[in-house]
Protein backbone atom coordinates (compact mmCIF):
# COMPACT_ATOMS: atom_id res chain seq x y z
CA UNK A 1 0.00 0.00 0.00
CA UNK A 2 1.29 3.67 -0.86
CA UNK A 3 0.03 6.42 1.10
CA UNK A 4 1.11 9.90 -1.12
CA UNK A 5 0.69 12.90 1.11
CA UNK A 6 1.60 16.65 0.76
CA UNK A 7 1.22 19.24 3.72
CA UNK A 8 0.15 23.03 3.21
CA UNK A 9 1.74 25.07 6.48
CA UNK A 10 2.02 28.65 7.51
CA UNK A 11 4.79 30.88 6.13
CA UNK A 12 5.23 34.79 5.53
CA UNK A 13 8.01 36.79 4.31
CA UNK A 14 10.84 35.57 6.95
CA UNK A 15 8.96 32.34 8.53
CA UNK A 16 9.53 30.04 5.41
CA UNK A 17 11.63 27.45 3.78
CA UNK A 18 13.65 30.03 1.41
CA UNK A 19 14.64 32.09 4.70
CA UNK A 20 14.76 28.95 6.64
CA UNK A 21 16.11 25.11 7.23
CA UNK A 22 13.74 22.45 7.18
CA UNK A 23 14.52 21.31 10.66
CA UNK A 24 14.45 24.94 12.01
CA UNK A 25 11.54 25.66 10.03
CA UNK A 26 9.04 22.52 11.30
CA UNK A 27 10.47 22.43 14.56
CA UNK A 28 9.67 26.67 14.92
CA UNK A 29 7.07 27.62 16.71
CA UNK A 30 5.59 29.56 14.49
CA UNK A 31 4.75 26.75 12.39
CA UNK A 32 1.28 25.61 11.74
CA UNK A 33 -0.55 22.99 9.54
CA UNK A 34 -2.72 24.38 7.17
CA UNK A 35 -4.27 21.58 5.77
CA UNK A 36 -3.02 17.82 3.90
CA UNK A 37 -3.79 15.99 0.92
CA UNK A 38 -3.71 12.06 1.56
CA UNK A 39 -3.88 9.44 -1.27
CA UNK A 40 -4.32 5.64 -0.62
CA UNK A 41 -2.89 3.78 -3.85
CA UNK A 42 -4.64 5.37 -6.85
CA UNK A 43 -7.84 6.07 -4.62
CA UNK A 44 -9.36 9.35 -4.82
CA UNK A 45 -7.39 12.38 -2.91
CA UNK A 46 -8.48 13.52 0.08
CA UNK A 47 -8.11 16.81 1.49
CA UNK A 48 -8.46 18.07 5.30
CA UNK A 49 -7.58 20.96 7.24
CA UNK A 50 -8.59 21.62 11.21
CA UNK A 51 -6.84 22.04 14.59
CA UNK A 52 -3.97 20.07 15.31
CA UNK A 53 -5.88 17.19 17.36
CA UNK A 54 -8.53 17.31 14.21
CA UNK A 55 -5.33 16.91 12.11
CA UNK A 56 -4.32 14.21 14.36
CA UNK A 57 -7.90 12.73 14.21
CA UNK A 58 -7.95 12.46 10.55
CA UNK A 59 -4.08 11.05 10.45
CA UNK A 60 -5.39 8.28 12.73
CA UNK A 61 -7.53 6.91 10.31
CA UNK A 62 -4.95 5.51 7.54
CA UNK A 63 -2.55 2.74 8.43
CA UNK A 64 0.95 4.47 8.09
CA UNK A 65 2.59 1.64 9.61
CA UNK A 66 1.53 -0.99 6.97
CA UNK A 67 2.41 1.58 3.96
CA UNK A 68 5.41 2.99 1.86
CA UNK A 69 4.75 6.87 2.19
CA UNK A 70 5.02 8.61 -0.86
CA UNK A 71 5.98 12.68 -1.20
CA UNK A 72 7.96 14.75 -3.12
CA UNK A 73 10.31 16.48 -0.82
CA UNK A 74 9.61 13.49 1.97
CA UNK A 75 12.22 15.20 3.85
CA UNK A 76 10.00 17.87 4.51
CA UNK A 77 6.53 16.27 4.50
CA UNK A 78 7.95 13.02 6.16
CA UNK A 79 9.46 15.52 9.28
CA UNK A 80 6.22 16.67 9.81
CA UNK A 81 4.48 13.05 10.05
CA UNK A 82 7.30 12.33 12.42
CA UNK A 83 8.09 14.97 14.48
CA UNK A 84 4.63 16.43 14.70
CA UNK A 85 2.13 13.02 14.36
CA UNK A 86 4.80 10.35 15.72
CA UNK A 87 3.95 8.83 12.43
CA UNK A 88 6.49 6.25 11.45
CA UNK A 89 5.67 4.48 7.88
CA UNK A 90 7.13 1.06 6.93
CA UNK A 91 8.84 2.91 4.52
CA UNK A 92 9.49 6.28 2.80
CA UNK A 93 9.18 7.17 -0.87
CA UNK A 94 10.69 10.04 -2.52
CA UNK A 95 9.89 11.08 -5.95
CA UNK A 96 12.23 13.93 -5.50
CA UNK A 97 15.19 11.79 -3.94
CA UNK A 98 14.26 9.28 -7.02
CA UNK A 99 14.15 12.30 -9.75
CA UNK A 100 17.85 13.24 -8.88
CA UNK A 101 19.06 9.77 -9.84
CA UNK A 102 16.92 9.56 -13.07
CA UNK A 103 16.82 13.05 -14.64
CA UNK A 104 20.21 14.55 -13.66
CA UNK A 105 21.32 17.10 -11.02
CA UNK A 106 21.66 19.85 -14.16
CA UNK A 107 17.97 20.13 -14.72
CA UNK A 108 15.18 21.77 -12.53
CA UNK A 109 13.21 18.52 -10.31
CA UNK A 110 11.15 20.30 -8.66
CA UNK A 111 6.74 19.10 -9.00
CA UNK A 112 6.09 21.72 -11.46
CA UNK A 113 9.00 20.67 -14.09
CA UNK A 114 9.08 16.76 -13.62
CA UNK A 115 5.27 17.00 -13.68
CA UNK A 116 5.51 19.23 -17.57
CA UNK A 117 8.61 16.91 -18.43
CA UNK A 118 6.23 13.86 -17.97
CA UNK A 119 3.41 15.45 -19.18
CA UNK A 120 1.51 14.80 -15.86
CA UNK A 121 -0.35 17.68 -15.66
CA UNK A 122 -0.02 21.60 -14.34
CA UNK A 123 0.98 22.06 -10.95
CA UNK A 124 -1.23 25.32 -9.67
CA UNK A 125 -0.28 28.37 -8.30
CA UNK A 126 -2.64 28.68 -5.26
CA UNK A 127 -0.04 29.06 -2.63
CA UNK A 128 1.05 32.11 -3.42
CA UNK A 129 -2.26 33.39 -1.90
CA UNK A 130 -1.52 31.80 1.37
CA UNK A 131 1.32 33.61 2.08
CA UNK A 132 0.94 35.17 5.71
CA UNK A 133 -2.33 33.78 6.50
CA UNK A 134 -2.81 31.20 9.16
CA UNK A 135 -5.37 28.53 8.78
CA UNK A 136 -8.19 30.42 11.01
CA UNK A 137 -7.91 33.74 8.27
CA UNK A 138 -8.96 31.48 5.71
CA UNK A 139 -12.77 31.47 4.19
CA UNK A 140 -14.29 28.16 3.42
CA UNK A 141 -14.40 29.26 -0.34
CA UNK A 142 -10.48 29.98 -0.12
CA UNK A 143 -9.85 26.34 1.94
CA UNK A 144 -11.52 25.10 -0.75
CA UNK A 145 -9.14 26.27 -3.60
CA UNK A 146 -6.25 25.08 -1.23
CA UNK A 147 -7.22 21.63 -1.30
CA UNK A 148 -8.14 21.57 -4.30
CA UNK A 149 -4.48 22.93 -5.05
CA UNK A 150 -2.94 20.58 -2.79
CA UNK A 151 -4.75 17.45 -4.22
CA UNK A 152 -3.77 18.25 -7.78
CA UNK A 153 -0.22 17.94 -6.17
CA UNK A 154 -0.67 14.75 -4.79
CA UNK A 155 -1.87 13.12 -7.57
CA UNK A 156 1.01 14.27 -9.45
CA UNK A 157 3.31 13.09 -6.92
CA UNK A 158 1.84 9.75 -6.94
CA UNK A 159 1.36 9.93 -11.38
CA UNK A 160 5.23 10.78 -11.03
CA UNK A 161 5.99 7.79 -9.10
CA UNK A 162 4.51 5.49 -11.38
CA UNK A 163 6.50 6.68 -13.99
CA UNK A 164 9.74 6.77 -12.17
CA UNK A 165 9.46 3.42 -9.63
CA UNK A 166 10.20 1.05 -13.04
CA UNK A 167 13.76 2.54 -13.22
CA UNK A 168 14.39 1.76 -9.69
CA UNK A 169 15.72 -1.66 -7.84
CA UNK A 170 14.47 -2.72 -4.50
CA UNK A 171 17.77 -1.81 -3.18
CA UNK A 172 17.74 1.91 -4.29
CA UNK A 173 14.16 2.40 -2.64
CA UNK A 174 15.83 0.62 0.29
CA UNK A 175 18.35 3.62 0.47
CA UNK A 176 16.24 6.29 -0.12
CA UNK A 177 13.90 5.21 3.32
CA UNK A 178 17.28 4.90 4.73
CA UNK A 179 18.30 7.91 4.40
CA UNK A 180 15.19 9.96 4.80
CA UNK A 181 14.71 7.69 8.33
CA UNK A 182 18.53 9.68 9.06
CA UNK A 183 16.49 12.69 8.91
CA UNK A 184 13.00 11.71 10.27
CA UNK A 185 14.22 9.38 13.08
CA UNK A 186 17.21 11.09 14.56
CA UNK A 187 18.96 9.63 17.13
CA UNK A 188 22.57 11.89 17.26
CA UNK A 189 22.40 14.29 20.14
CA UNK A 190 24.47 17.54 20.36
CA UNK A 191 26.58 18.23 23.10
CA UNK A 192 25.29 21.62 23.78
CA UNK A 193 28.06 23.23 26.25
CA UNK A 194 31.16 22.13 23.98
CA UNK A 195 29.79 24.00 21.19
CA UNK A 196 29.15 27.10 23.11
CA UNK A 197 32.64 27.07 24.12
CA UNK A 198 33.99 26.29 20.57
CA UNK A 199 31.95 29.35 19.12
CA UNK A 200 33.51 31.77 21.75
CA UNK A 201 36.90 30.14 20.82
CA UNK A 202 36.14 30.08 16.96
CA UNK A 203 35.07 34.09 17.30
CA UNK A 204 38.25 34.92 19.17
CA UNK A 205 40.91 32.88 16.56
CA UNK A 206 38.72 34.43 13.72
CA UNK A 207 38.85 38.40 14.39
CA UNK A 208 42.88 37.77 15.10
CA UNK A 209 43.15 36.00 11.82
CA UNK A 210 40.78 37.90 9.77
CA UNK A 211 42.62 41.66 11.99
CA UNK A 212 45.98 40.30 10.46
CA UNK A 213 44.72 39.03 7.07
CA UNK A 214 43.05 42.67 6.42
CA UNK A 215 45.96 44.13 7.51
CA UNK A 216 47.37 43.16 4.01
CA UNK A 217 44.34 43.84 1.33
CA UNK A 218 46.76 43.95 -1.92
CA UNK A 219 48.11 40.04 -1.19
CA UNK A 220 44.03 39.45 -0.57
CA UNK A 221 43.22 41.06 -3.41
CA UNK A 222 45.56 39.63 -6.14
CA UNK A 223 44.86 36.20 -7.08
CA UNK A 224 49.15 35.15 -7.58
CA UNK A 225 49.98 36.93 -4.43
CA UNK A 226 46.59 35.04 -3.00
CA UNK A 227 47.41 31.75 -3.95
CA UNK A 228 51.50 32.14 -2.95
CA UNK A 229 50.02 32.96 0.63
CA UNK A 230 47.31 29.56 0.27
CA UNK A 231 50.27 27.42 -1.10
CA UNK A 232 52.66 28.82 1.91
CA UNK A 233 50.43 26.97 4.50
CA UNK A 234 50.21 23.99 2.38
CA UNK A 235 46.93 24.58 0.12
CA UNK A 236 46.56 23.10 -3.24
CA UNK A 237 45.24 25.92 -4.52
CA UNK A 238 42.51 25.50 -6.81
CA UNK A 239 42.63 26.26 -11.29
CA UNK A 240 40.55 26.36 -13.72
CA UNK A 241 40.35 26.96 -17.61
CA UNK A 242 40.43 30.53 -18.18
CA UNK A 243 37.23 31.24 -21.02
CA UNK A 244 39.01 34.40 -21.61
CA UNK A 245 42.60 32.96 -22.65
CA UNK A 246 42.22 28.93 -22.39
CA UNK A 247 44.80 28.67 -20.09
CA UNK A 248 44.86 27.55 -17.01
CA UNK A 249 44.25 30.12 -14.06
CA UNK A 250 43.64 30.38 -10.47
CA UNK A 251 40.07 29.56 -9.35
CA UNK A 252 39.49 32.29 -7.17
CA UNK A 253 36.98 34.02 -7.71
CA UNK A 254 33.85 34.43 -6.08
CA UNK A 255 31.59 32.24 -8.06
CA UNK A 256 34.32 29.26 -8.67
CA UNK A 257 33.33 25.70 -6.85
CA UNK A 258 37.12 25.43 -6.53
CA UNK A 259 37.33 28.78 -4.13
CA UNK A 260 33.80 27.43 -2.17
CA UNK A 261 35.51 24.23 -1.64
CA UNK A 262 38.37 26.41 0.57
CA UNK A 263 35.37 27.41 2.47
CA UNK A 264 35.35 24.31 3.84
CA UNK A 265 38.76 23.86 4.43
CA UNK A 266 39.56 22.02 7.67
CA UNK A 267 42.49 24.55 8.51
CA UNK A 268 40.72 27.42 10.18
CA UNK A 269 43.57 29.89 8.54
CA UNK A 270 42.33 28.93 5.56
CA UNK A 271 38.62 29.41 5.90
CA UNK A 272 39.13 33.04 7.72
CA UNK A 273 41.46 33.90 5.05
CA UNK A 274 38.80 33.32 2.27
CA UNK A 275 36.56 35.13 4.18
CA UNK A 276 38.73 38.24 4.04
CA UNK A 277 38.98 38.13 0.87
CA UNK A 278 35.40 37.39 0.35
CA UNK A 279 34.51 40.02 3.01
CA UNK A 280 32.41 37.85 4.87
CA UNK A 281 32.07 38.54 8.57
CA UNK A 282 32.03 35.12 9.76
CA UNK A 283 33.79 31.42 8.58
CA UNK A 284 32.00 28.34 7.96
CA UNK A 285 33.11 26.99 10.74
CA UNK A 286 31.69 29.70 13.43
CA UNK A 287 28.28 29.58 10.57
CA UNK A 288 28.62 25.89 11.42
CA UNK A 289 29.21 26.07 15.23
CA UNK A 290 25.87 28.73 15.21
CA UNK A 291 23.70 26.18 13.10
CA UNK A 292 24.79 22.91 15.89
CA UNK A 293 23.84 24.98 18.91
CA UNK A 294 20.71 25.67 17.35
CA UNK A 295 19.88 22.55 16.27
CA UNK A 296 20.67 21.35 20.43
CA UNK A 297 18.52 23.57 22.05
CA UNK A 298 15.66 22.04 19.68
CA UNK A 299 16.54 18.51 19.98
CA UNK A 300 18.31 15.39 18.36
CA UNK A 301 19.92 16.30 15.59
CA UNK A 302 18.49 15.33 12.01
CA UNK A 303 20.75 14.48 9.43
CA UNK A 304 19.68 15.77 6.02
CA UNK A 305 21.68 14.04 3.26
CA UNK A 306 20.94 14.02 -0.42
CA UNK A 307 20.38 10.71 -1.96
CA UNK A 308 21.80 11.19 -5.05
CA UNK A 309 23.30 14.33 -4.69
CA UNK A 310 26.64 13.70 -7.04
CA UNK A 311 26.87 13.00 -10.52
CA UNK A 312 28.26 9.30 -9.10
CA UNK A 313 25.22 8.83 -6.81
CA UNK A 314 27.51 9.68 -3.81
CA UNK A 315 25.24 11.18 -1.17
CA UNK A 316 25.57 14.61 -0.27
CA UNK A 317 25.07 17.22 2.21
CA UNK A 318 21.54 19.17 2.30
CA UNK A 319 19.38 21.35 4.59
CA UNK A 320 22.49 23.72 5.01
CA UNK A 321 24.13 21.02 7.32
CA UNK A 322 26.91 19.50 4.93
CA UNK A 323 28.10 16.81 7.22
CA UNK A 324 29.89 15.38 4.15
CA UNK A 325 32.77 17.77 5.17
CA UNK A 326 33.10 18.18 9.18
CA UNK A 327 37.19 18.44 9.74
CA UNK A 328 38.28 15.33 10.62
CA UNK A 329 39.61 16.07 14.28
CA UNK A 330 37.37 19.03 14.74
CA UNK A 331 35.24 20.21 17.75
CA UNK A 332 32.35 20.13 15.69
CA UNK A 333 32.50 16.02 15.39
CA UNK A 334 33.39 15.77 19.09
CA UNK A 335 30.27 17.43 19.75
CA UNK A 336 27.94 15.22 17.85
CA UNK A 337 27.46 12.17 20.50
CA UNK A 338 24.96 8.84 21.33
CA UNK A 339 21.63 8.65 23.28
CA UNK A 340 22.84 7.58 26.92
CA UNK A 341 23.94 4.27 26.88
CA UNK A 342 24.78 3.79 23.40
CA UNK A 343 28.32 4.11 21.73
CA UNK A 344 29.01 5.34 18.26
CA UNK A 345 31.00 3.22 15.37
CA UNK A 346 32.29 4.60 12.79
CA UNK A 347 33.51 2.25 9.74
CA UNK A 348 35.39 3.49 6.90
CA UNK A 349 35.62 1.00 3.71
CA UNK A 350 39.80 1.61 3.45
CA UNK A 351 41.00 2.61 0.04
CA UNK A 352 37.87 1.13 -1.86
CA UNK A 353 38.69 3.09 -4.93
CA UNK A 354 42.12 2.74 -5.35
CA UNK A 355 40.88 -1.69 -5.24
CA UNK A 356 37.67 -1.03 -7.19
CA UNK A 357 40.19 0.69 -10.11
CA UNK A 358 42.29 -2.20 -10.10
CA UNK A 359 39.53 -4.63 -10.08
CA UNK A 360 37.55 -2.92 -12.89
CA UNK A 361 40.76 -3.17 -14.57
CA UNK A 362 41.51 -6.30 -14.57
CA UNK A 363 45.07 -5.43 -12.49
CA UNK A 364 45.31 -9.24 -11.29
CA UNK A 365 48.58 -8.58 -9.26
CA UNK A 366 47.08 -5.84 -7.55
CA UNK A 367 44.18 -7.19 -6.87
CA UNK A 368 45.65 -10.12 -5.16
CA UNK A 369 47.89 -7.78 -3.10
CA UNK A 370 44.85 -6.30 -1.99
CA UNK A 371 43.38 -9.55 -1.19
CA UNK A 372 46.38 -11.30 0.94
CA UNK A 373 46.67 -7.56 3.12
CA UNK A 374 49.92 -6.89 1.91
CA UNK A 375 50.85 -3.69 1.86
CA UNK A 376 50.45 -1.98 -1.86
CA UNK A 377 52.20 1.16 -1.07
CA UNK A 378 55.43 -0.69 -0.20
CA UNK A 379 54.88 -2.83 -3.06
CA UNK A 380 54.63 0.39 -5.27
CA UNK A 381 57.53 2.10 -3.48
CA UNK A 382 59.81 -0.92 -4.35
CA UNK A 383 59.22 -0.37 -7.97
CA UNK A 384 59.46 2.70 -7.74
CA UNK A 385 62.74 3.20 -6.07
CA UNK A 386 63.94 -0.32 -7.07
CA UNK A 387 64.32 -1.46 -3.81
CA UNK A 388 63.27 -4.61 -1.96
CA UNK A 389 60.13 -4.08 0.02
CA UNK A 390 61.70 -4.72 3.40
CA UNK A 391 64.20 -1.92 2.51
CA UNK A 392 61.33 0.58 1.75
CA UNK A 393 61.97 3.84 4.58
CA UNK A 394 58.41 5.23 5.81
CA UNK A 395 58.84 8.47 4.12
CA UNK A 396 58.97 5.99 0.47
CA UNK A 397 55.64 4.06 1.43
CA UNK A 398 54.20 7.75 1.96
CA UNK A 399 55.13 7.91 -1.90
CA UNK A 400 54.20 4.89 -2.45
CA UNK A 401 50.48 5.51 -0.99
CA UNK A 402 50.45 8.61 -2.68
CA UNK A 403 50.86 7.27 -6.03
CA UNK A 404 48.60 4.29 -5.22
CA UNK A 405 45.81 6.35 -3.94
CA UNK A 406 46.23 9.66 -6.66
CA UNK A 407 47.54 8.12 -10.03
CA UNK A 408 44.37 5.55 -10.81
CA UNK A 409 42.99 8.30 -12.75
CA UNK A 410 45.44 9.55 -15.12
CA UNK A 411 46.76 12.15 -12.62
CA UNK A 412 49.90 13.86 -14.05
CA UNK A 413 52.93 14.78 -13.16
CA UNK A 414 52.53 18.46 -12.43
CA UNK A 415 49.18 17.58 -10.18
CA UNK A 416 50.97 14.69 -8.35
CA UNK A 417 53.34 17.27 -7.70
CA UNK A 418 51.11 19.73 -6.47
CA UNK A 419 49.60 16.85 -4.47
CA UNK A 420 52.57 16.11 -2.67
CA UNK A 421 53.60 19.53 -1.69
CA UNK A 422 49.95 19.80 0.43
CA UNK A 423 51.35 17.08 2.71
CA UNK A 424 55.03 18.86 2.85
CA UNK A 425 56.99 16.76 0.13
CA UNK A 426 58.67 18.82 -2.43
CA UNK A 427 59.92 16.75 -5.60
CA UNK A 428 61.31 18.26 -9.02
CA UNK A 429 58.90 17.42 -11.87
CA UNK A 430 60.69 14.96 -13.36
CA UNK A 431 60.92 12.96 -10.55
CA UNK A 432 56.95 13.34 -10.10
CA UNK A 433 57.23 12.24 -13.88
CA UNK A 434 59.12 9.24 -13.72
CA UNK A 435 56.96 7.93 -10.62
CA UNK A 436 54.17 8.15 -12.58
CA UNK A 437 55.26 6.18 -15.50
CA UNK A 438 56.51 3.56 -13.08
CA UNK A 439 53.28 2.78 -12.01
CA UNK A 440 51.65 3.37 -15.35
CA UNK A 441 54.26 0.35 -16.63
CA UNK A 442 53.97 -1.38 -13.90
CA UNK A 443 49.79 -1.72 -13.41
CA UNK A 444 49.58 -1.32 -17.74
CA UNK A 445 45.49 -2.72 -17.17
CA UNK A 446 44.91 0.63 -15.62
CA UNK A 447 46.04 2.96 -18.36
CA UNK A 448 43.85 0.56 -20.64
CA UNK A 449 40.77 1.28 -19.01
CA UNK A 450 41.28 4.92 -19.78
CA UNK A 451 41.62 4.05 -23.21
CA UNK A 452 38.53 2.36 -22.76
CA UNK A 453 36.65 5.06 -21.32
CA UNK A 454 37.47 7.08 -23.96
CA UNK A 455 36.24 5.04 -26.48
CA UNK A 456 33.20 5.00 -24.28
CA UNK A 457 32.41 8.72 -24.57
CA UNK A 458 32.74 7.82 -28.56
CA UNK A 459 30.06 4.78 -28.02
CA UNK A 460 27.64 7.57 -25.97
CA UNK A 461 27.58 10.09 -28.47
CA UNK A 462 26.98 7.83 -31.11
CA UNK A 463 24.63 5.93 -29.33
CA UNK A 464 26.56 2.53 -29.82
CA UNK A 465 27.52 -0.13 -27.45
CA UNK A 466 31.57 -0.72 -26.65
CA UNK A 467 33.57 -3.09 -24.08
CA UNK A 468 34.72 -1.05 -20.83
CA UNK A 469 36.41 -3.15 -17.80
CA UNK A 470 36.30 -6.49 -16.94
CA UNK A 471 33.24 -7.22 -15.81
CA UNK A 472 30.19 -6.27 -18.19
CA UNK A 473 27.44 -7.63 -15.52
CA UNK A 474 28.77 -4.63 -13.28
CA UNK A 475 29.61 -2.14 -15.81
CA UNK A 476 28.46 -1.53 -19.55
CA UNK A 477 28.58 1.24 -21.91
CA UNK A 478 24.66 1.57 -23.22
CA UNK A 479 22.12 4.11 -25.54
CA UNK A 480 21.30 5.78 -22.03
CA UNK A 481 24.61 6.07 -20.50
CA UNK A 482 26.73 3.91 -18.52
CA UNK A 483 24.51 1.45 -16.63
CA UNK A 484 25.76 0.79 -13.10
CA UNK A 485 25.22 -1.94 -10.54
CA UNK A 486 22.40 -0.17 -9.07
CA UNK A 487 20.43 -0.55 -12.36
CA UNK A 488 21.01 2.99 -12.70
CA UNK A 489 22.62 5.40 -15.21
CA UNK A 490 25.83 7.60 -15.03
CA UNK A 491 25.35 9.67 -17.87
CA UNK A 492 26.72 12.80 -19.82
CA UNK A 493 23.72 15.19 -20.52
CA UNK A 494 24.96 17.17 -23.83
CA UNK A 495 27.93 15.15 -24.99
CA UNK A 496 29.98 16.46 -27.47
CA UNK A 497 33.03 16.53 -28.93
CA UNK A 498 35.02 20.04 -30.38
CA UNK A 499 37.07 20.55 -33.50
CA UNK A 500 39.86 18.60 -31.51
CA UNK A 501 37.72 15.83 -30.36
CA UNK A 502 37.85 16.73 -27.14
CA UNK A 503 34.41 16.42 -25.02
CA UNK A 504 32.60 18.24 -22.67
CA UNK A 505 29.03 18.19 -21.23
CA UNK A 506 26.58 20.10 -19.18
CA UNK A 507 26.34 20.15 -15.49
CA UNK A 508 25.02 22.32 -13.08
CA UNK A 509 28.17 24.46 -13.53
CA UNK A 510 27.82 24.91 -17.17
CA UNK A 511 30.26 22.89 -19.74
CA UNK A 512 32.80 20.51 -18.14
CA UNK A 513 35.45 18.71 -19.68
CA UNK A 514 35.55 15.16 -19.79
CA UNK A 515 37.69 12.65 -20.70
CA UNK A 516 38.89 8.88 -20.32
CA UNK A 517 40.75 9.09 -16.90
CA UNK A 518 37.97 11.14 -15.64
CA UNK A 519 34.87 8.48 -16.65
CA UNK A 520 37.16 5.95 -14.99
CA UNK A 521 36.77 7.98 -11.26
CA UNK A 522 33.46 8.46 -12.08
CA UNK A 523 31.82 4.78 -12.21
CA UNK A 524 34.92 3.21 -9.96
CA UNK A 525 33.32 5.85 -7.82
CA UNK A 526 29.78 5.14 -8.47
CA UNK A 527 30.95 1.66 -8.49
CA UNK A 528 32.19 1.82 -4.71
CA UNK A 529 29.14 3.56 -3.81
CA UNK A 530 26.73 0.91 -5.27
CA UNK A 531 29.06 -1.48 -2.46
CA UNK A 532 29.09 0.67 -0.26
CA UNK A 533 24.93 1.32 -0.49
CA UNK A 534 24.37 -2.69 -0.15
CA UNK A 535 26.55 -2.72 2.91
CA UNK A 536 24.75 -0.09 4.86
CA UNK A 537 21.76 -1.69 4.20
CA UNK A 538 23.15 -4.63 6.06
CA UNK A 539 24.71 -2.57 8.86
CA UNK A 540 21.10 -1.62 8.98
CA UNK A 541 19.41 -4.92 9.84
CA UNK A 542 20.85 -4.86 13.30
CA UNK A 543 22.24 -1.40 13.87
CA UNK A 544 20.62 1.95 13.75
CA UNK A 545 22.71 3.76 10.62
CA UNK A 546 22.97 7.69 11.36
CA UNK A 547 25.34 8.93 9.22
CA UNK A 548 27.23 8.23 6.09
CA UNK A 549 29.91 10.24 4.75
CA UNK A 550 31.83 8.89 1.24
CA UNK A 551 32.67 5.90 1.86
CA UNK A 552 32.08 5.50 5.48
CA UNK A 553 28.81 4.20 7.81
CA UNK A 554 28.52 5.59 10.89
CA UNK A 555 25.80 3.43 13.14
CA UNK A 556 24.85 3.66 17.19
CA UNK A 557 24.65 0.30 19.29
CA UNK A 558 24.51 -0.35 23.09
CA UNK A 559 27.47 0.01 25.35
CA UNK A 560 26.94 -3.19 26.43
CA UNK A 561 27.54 -5.03 23.20
CA UNK A 562 29.80 -2.34 21.55
CA UNK A 563 32.06 -5.81 20.76
CA UNK A 564 29.50 -7.14 19.15
CA UNK A 565 28.70 -4.45 17.22
CA UNK A 566 32.05 -4.23 15.92
CA UNK A 567 32.46 -7.66 14.30
CA UNK A 568 29.23 -7.50 12.92
CA UNK A 569 29.89 -4.15 10.92
CA UNK A 570 33.48 -4.97 10.04
CA UNK A 571 31.44 -8.37 8.65
CA UNK A 572 29.19 -6.02 6.54
CA UNK A 573 31.64 -4.12 5.51
CA UNK A 574 34.23 -6.57 4.17
CA UNK A 575 31.03 -8.65 2.59
CA UNK A 576 31.03 -8.82 -1.30
CA UNK A 577 27.68 -8.32 -3.16
CA UNK A 578 26.84 -10.74 -5.62
CA UNK A 579 27.88 -8.95 -8.83
CA UNK A 580 31.60 -8.04 -6.91
CA UNK A 581 32.45 -11.53 -5.25
CA UNK A 582 36.13 -11.38 -6.31
CA UNK A 583 36.29 -8.01 -5.25
CA UNK A 584 38.71 -7.38 -2.18
CA UNK A 585 36.78 -5.17 0.37
CA UNK A 586 38.23 -4.33 3.96
CA UNK A 587 37.28 -1.55 6.38
CA UNK A 588 38.78 0.22 9.49
CA UNK A 589 36.24 0.38 11.81
CA UNK A 590 36.01 3.22 15.44
CA UNK A 591 33.88 2.88 18.56
CA UNK A 592 33.97 5.93 20.68
CA UNK A 593 31.53 7.85 22.97
CA UNK A 594 31.49 10.44 20.21
CA UNK A 595 31.70 10.47 16.41
CA UNK A 596 34.87 12.82 16.83
CA UNK A 597 36.84 10.04 18.45
CA UNK A 598 35.40 6.84 16.62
Amino acid sequence: MIISVDFETYYDREFSLSKMTTEEYVRDDNFEVIGVGVKVDDAETEWFSGTYSETMHFLGKFKWSEAFVLAHNTMFDGAILSWKFGIKPMAWLDTLCMARATDGLEVGNSLAKLAERYNLGVKGNEVVNAMGKRRAAFSDEDLSRYGSYCRNDVDLTYALFQCLAPRFTKTELKLIDLTLRMFTEPVLELDLPSLEQHLEDVKDKKEKLMAAAESDRDTLMSNDKFAALLQSIGVLVPTKISPATGKEAWALAKSDEGLKELQEHEDLRVQALVAARLGTKSTLEETRTTRFIGIAKRGNMPVPLRYYAAHTGRWGGDDKLNLQNLPRSGRLKQAIIPPDGHVIINADSSQIEARTVAWLAGQEDLVEAFEKGEDVYKIMASAIYGKPVEEITKEERFIGKTTILGAGYGMGAVKFQAQLKVFGVDLPEEDCQRIIAVYRETYPKIPALWKQSQKSLDALVARQTTPLGMYPEVISVTESGIRLPSGLFLSYRGLKADSDGKYSYKTRMGETKIYGGKVTENFTQAVARCAVGEQMLRVAKKYKVALTVHDSIVCIAKEAEADEAVAYVTECMKWRPKWAQTLPLTCEVGVAKTYGDA
